[in-house]
């Protein structure tokens, strides 16, 4: 049963006293007892009758930490210079504190939470938001008639949805209002814009700067350095972090109500994310070929 500590990662031993005692071996302790890696443990803060520790990790498992106050603090009381009264007790304000419940309905626990965490990930999956970039949308020289219609497809199929704010061409920028949005509980990050071939164009960069794991494959290729051409292609970009999903558009319209269109039959394929990006890469590359293709005879 994995459990998302949701930022609130500090743990309190409260009524003890430390008497020229090595805090390390309290991290071990307390990393041992409570399965964590031990790199992701530390004493943060020790005053005259309690201590903190942090737990850097995002995620624990509950049959980890449910009831272990007792065997912890026994473990502790170990430690030389750790001293343990009867009143000595642990407490958390978030997920953490469940170390302190009563072993006795951990079963009752688990099942319960185990069913609270699937309706949390079922709304999580079900949460988008979209994210227009680029200078000229920012600056209301286009009309972003993208962000309205991916609004309408994804609510046709039971999402809600919110408008997020148009991002300037900023590498970094980018990056942090998607790791953000990631953290805020979206199961679907759409961008549109920002995957050209133009030295301008950051979104996939800034998506992999993310997850190097990102799936990003050409949707059409030029010849690096010939005109504007500063990268060797228009790029997607379709990324999984957690349980978000992250798929970088481009910025015509016709283009992205393809993308759009093939992206909601891959969900309800449930197709992971490599299926995705290949399914909307063939699709936009058949439809630009024709494309080009035309405009090519017209000339």
């Amino acid at each position: 049963m994995e459990l998302n500590l949701l930022e609130k990662k500090e743990l309190w031993i409260q009524n003890v006293k430390l008497k020229n005692a090595n805090l390390n071996k309290i991290a071990d302790v307390a990393s041992k007892i409570l399965n964590l890696p031990r790199e992701e443990v530390f004493v943060v803060d020790v005053r005259d009758n309690y201590i903190t520790l942090d737990v850097m990790t995002q995620t624990i498992d509950g049959e980890d930490i449910i009831g272990k106050e007792k065997e912890l603090i026994d473990e502790l009381s170990k430690i030389e210079g750790f001293i343990i009264s009867e009143n000595t007790g642990i407490h958390s304000s978030g997920v953490l504190g469940l170390v302190s419940l009563d072993k006795q309905y951990k079963n009752e626990i688990v099942e319960n939470s185990d069913r609270m965490v699937n309706e949390i990930k079922e709304k999580i999956k079900r949460r988008a938001i979209v994210f227009p970039t680029g200078f000229e949308v920012k600056n209301n020289m286009i009309e972003d008639t993208n962000t309205p219609y991916i609004t309408k497809e994804l609510e046709k199929s039971g999402f809600e949805v919110k408008k997020g704010e148009v991002i300037d061409d900023d590498l970094d920028l980018i990056a942090g209002k998607l790791r953000k949005a990631t953290m805020e509980g979206y199961g679907l990050i759409i961008t549109t814009g920002g995957v050209g071939a133009e030295n301008k164009d950051k979104t996939v960069e800034a998506i992999e700067k993310i997850d190097k794991n990102t799936v990003a494959p050409y949707i059409i290729n030029f010849q690096k350095g010939t005109g504007r051409h500063e990268k060797h292609g228009v790029r997607i970009g379709v990324s999984k972090i957690g349980q978000t999903l992250i798929v970088a558009l481009p910025g015509p319209n016709d283009e992205v109500r393809l993308g759009i269109k093939v992206l909601l039959e891959s969900l309800d394929k449930g197709f992971n994310k490599e299926q995705i990006a290949k399914n909307i890469e063939i699709a936009l590359k058949e439809k630009l070929f024709k494309k080009y293709n035309h405009v090519g005879q017209n000339h």
